[in-house]
């Protein structure tokens, strides 16, 4: 998929959508990236304008004024988009479609996000190619230090090349948190993917530091109050429902990342597969 340096933000007009947009807007900015705006015709639509004719209308006009309010605070080039049917088919499918880098992704946390997508919120991010930013009513900060969390299993190599992206991008800081267990083997191999890991970053010159984690297999909670007291920007993770240990696996772990209290925004990876083969560097 060609990449053409677009941030695509969809919206149900909601106050933290919004704040989704007012997000990818600072973020473009700072990298000169286009924005689209992206709603997704439904009932809720009906509900939100009252209306059952002339929806397209009024649609295209919401979406408009909101780029004209935008653009009396910012110059980069924004546009919209929009069609009927199931965000869930279709938000992943639009990224593809123009290229987007990133989706930003906003929510009130894990009530109002079931409450805006549904029981299956989480296959808006899981199906996207692209990397998925989940913000909730924080405002976009300098992206100066990204949290890395490192654990037992494989795949969060994956996440190297968008850490070294970041840096370029941003001049982000990464912070390497790495997990500490009692099992022998599993601490082997967080070792040495955190070495493999701390060698790319040497060779492409990324400026990182290594944190170990206080206790027996890190919490959400632990990650979460590390990175408020070190001013972390967002934390980067990885996203797959079928790998990963009880810690380390989409569900608790990954919803209290994406959804923390703190706000802090996580940037939402989705591994490569290649048949049953991830990527390593």
């Amino acid at each position: 998929m060609k990449l053409n340096n677009i941030i695509l933000v969809p919206t149900d007009f909601s106050d933290v959508c919004h704040n989704a947009i007012d997000y990818a807007v600072k973020m473009a900015g700072k990298i000169n990236f286009k924005v689209i705006i992206y709603h997704v015709i439904n009932k809720t639509t009906q509900a939100y304008f009252k209306v059952e004719e002339g929806l397209n209308e009024k649609v295209a006009d919401k979406l408009q004024s909101i780029i004209d309010g935008f653009k009396m605070q910012s110059e980069i080039e924004m546009s919209y988009a929009y069609e009927e049917g199931s965000i869930f088919d279709l938000i992943h499918k639009k990224a593809d479609e123009v290229g987007a880098n990133f989706i930003v992704l906003g929510t009130h946390g894990k009530v109002g996000f079931q409450k805006i997508f549904g029981s299956h919120a989480l296959k808006v991010i899981t199906q996207s190619k692209a990397a998925t930013i989940v913000v909730q009513k924080k405002k976009f900060r300098d992206l100066n230090n990204v949290l890395f969390p490192v654990n037992s299993f494989t795949e969060a190599r994956q996440k190297v090349q968008y850490a070294i992206a970041m840096h370029q991008r941003f001049n982000s800081h990464i912070h390497i948190y790495k997990e500490q267990v009692d099992n022998s083997i599993d601490q082997s191999r967080i070792d040495v993917i955190t070495k493999q890991i701390v060698e790319e970053f040497k060779k492409e010159k990324i400026p990182y530091t290594v944190h170990i984690s206080q206790i027996d297999g890190e919490t959400a909670r632990e990650l979460v109050d590390f990175s408020v007291a070190n001013e972390i920007d967002a934390i980067m993770i990885v996203t797959e429902t079928k790998l990963g240990s009880g810690i380390f696996s989409l569900g608790p772990w990954n919803e209290k990342i994406m959804f923390n209290e703190a706000q802090i925004p996580a940037i939402c990876i989705n591994p490569v597969q290649h048949g049953f083969v991830y990527f390593d560097l």
